[in-house]
């Protein structure tokens, strides 16, 4: 009997109506940056255009910086022969003093700190793309002057094929929308209907608008178009 009760209930369940709830969106980028030096100096090259598809990693500018790559060799330089020093001293480390060997040590420790400190002054001259993507916004040429102390943005880039859907729905259904309900929606302008799942709904509701804020995951929109919809929940 008991079978019988539960099986019933499990069908009734899986009948209960679903409710289709109004949302407007907009298309937003994955992943969006805006890039900038944390170092002053003249700017040497850049490697990249607006529209530019670029690889984590890739070079987009740098700045004039023939003074610190030659301060890095130094350092390499004297690290090389803070190193021979100390291998000469270890060989004999038990017949020298301990401070004299403590000496050479520290030398050979401090020539490691200060090859790896010229090098990051090295590396914050140069301009790398964080993630896959596309270059958005431009605002640098070669022969700028850029101040690490007012850091501005001179490249924003953005994830080449993913994108979000930010929807907004009335606050009244915040217990009933859940993470992987269907989002059925049309971009303006464009009358091909495209569906989806709500990957992430938003903890907080605006006080303003009276909406809360889920993300619906997209390929290749293009970003700032938006549209509306119908979320397709189940009753609960």
């Amino acid at each position: 009997m008991k079978k019988i009760v539960w099986s019933m209930f499990f069908c009734m369940a899986a009948l209960l109506p679903a409710q289709e709830i109004y949302a407007t969106f907009h298309v937003e980028a994955q992943k969006s940056a805006n890039l900038a030096f944390s170092s002053s100096g003249i700017v040497e090259s850049v490697a990249v255009e607006t529209g530019s598809a670029v690889k984590q990693g890739d070079i987009l500018s740098v700045l004039q910086n023939d003074d610190l790559k030659a301060m890095a060799e130094g350092a390499k330089v004297a690290l090389r022969y803070a190193q021979l020093d100390y291998e000469r001293q270890l060989k004999v480390k038990k017949i020298i003093d301990q401070s004299q060997f403590d000496r050479y040590a520290f030398k050979y420790e401090n020539a490691k700190v200060q090859l790896e400190y010229q090098k990051s002054l090295l590396d914050k001259t140069i301009l790398r793309a964080p993630f896959d993507g596309v270059i958005f916004e431009k605002s640098l040429e070669k022969g700028d002057v850029v101040s690490g102390a007012m850091i501005r943005t001179v490249l924003k880039i953005q994830s080449a094929h993913e994108r979000k859907l930010i929807v907004e729905f009335d606050q009244k259904y915040h217990a009933v929308v859940k993470a992987g309900d269907v989002f059925r929606y049309k971009l303006d302008g464009d009358e091909n209907a495209y569906e989806g799942k709500i990957s992430k709904i938003y903890p907080t509701a605006n006080a303003q608008n009276r909406k809360v804020t889920a993300e619906v995951e997209a390929k290749d929109f293009m970003v700032g178009l938006f549209g509306e919809g119908t979320i397709v929940a189940q009753d609960r």
